[in-house]
This record gives structure tokens, C-alpha cells and sequence, in this order.
């Protein structure tokens, strides 16, 4: 008779421990889980970026050469500006310190094109945590991705890339 007793009371001791055990090993799996997560969305950050980067070399491969009187015609700083107002908006929110470079290799008997290099810092959520619990990391970890594409108005006979950029 006092065998069913016994059971009772080591079942519900049993329970508690599940509880604790629960209770303790939950943050150290969420921890676990979102580490992969965080590297993932800057992963993707970094895709985003080089999608903007190769977009704005793409309309600046495309756009008119408008400084510089005729036929000599330069590509302007107006180009360039059309071209980072492009890569800045199509550029993460999320991303912090945003920069744009737009650089143009010109020459006479070379082939032209557009150099465009996105940058911006990503803040990881786990050098937050790290922070926390006292370890020394950085603030964020910048990301910077670089696009060249020939320019469209040019003879298709020039082969060798141009040497001399234009910083815009």
C-alpha cells in the first residue's frame, strides 16, 4: 500500500527538476540559435550593398558624359552625384556610416568605365551581448563592396582598361 505513495511524491519532485533544468538551459539555446541568425542578416547586408553598388555602376555606365565642352565631353561630378544619390537609396537601412565612391577611368585609346564602392558599418547584436557580459569588441564591422562596369558610349575596339581615374 505504501508503494503508490512513493511514486507520487518522486513524480512531482521529478517535475520541479524538469522546470529548472528548462529554465537554465532556455537562454543558453536561444544564444545558441541566433548567433547563426545575426551572421545570416549581415550576410545579407553585405548582399544588399553589392546589389546597390552594382545598380549604380550600372546607371552610371548608362549616363550621358555632360562636363567638358564638345567633342572632349568629361563625365561631371553631376553624373556622380546621380549615380551615389542611386547606390545610397537602394543601400540597408540598418547599415550605419553610409559612403559612396564613384570613380571613372577615362582615357582616349584605353576602355572607360565606372568603379562604385558601397560602405557602411553593421552593428552585430552579438558583440551587444558580448558588451554585456564584459568582453571588448568592436562598435560594428564595416561592410564595403566594390562594382566596375564598362562605359556604354565608348568604341567597342578599346580592349586595355583605362589607368587614370576621375574621383567623383
Amino acid at each position: 500500500m505504501n508503494l503508490p505513495k512513493k511514486n507520487k511524491i518522486k513524480s512531482k519532485n521529478q517535475r520541479g527538476q524538469s522546470l529548472v533544468e528548462i529554465s537554465l538551459i532556455t537562454p543558453i539555446l536561444l544564444i545558441a540559435l541566433y548567433i547563426p541568425a545575426d551572421f545570416g542578416v549581415a550576410l545579407f547586408m553585405g548582399n544588399l550593398t553589392q546589389n546597390a553598388a552594382r545598380e549604380g555602376a550600372r546607371i552610371g555606365s548608362g549616363l550621358q558624359k555632360t562636363g567638358g565642352t564638345a567633342p572632349d565631353l568629361v563625365y561631371s561630378s553631376t553624373e556622380g552625384d546621380t549615380v551615389r544619390t542611386a547606390v545610397t537609396s537602394r543601400m540597408p537601412a540598418t547599415l550605419t556610416n553610409k559612403s559612396v565612391a564613384v570613380k571613372f577611368y577615362t582615357g582616349t585609346t584605353c576602355m572607360e568605365f565606372i568603379e562604385v564602392t558601397a560602405q557602411g558599418d553593421y552593428n552585430f547584436f552579438l558583440y551587444q551581448l558580448m558588451r554585456l557580459f564584459g568582453a571588448t569588441v568592436n562598435n560594428s564591422v564595416p561592410i564595403s563592396r566594390t562594382t566596375q562596369m564598362r562605359y556604354n558610349y565608348q568604341p567597342n575596339d578599346n580592349s586595355t582598361p583605362c589607368s587614370t581615374a576621375t574621383v567623383l
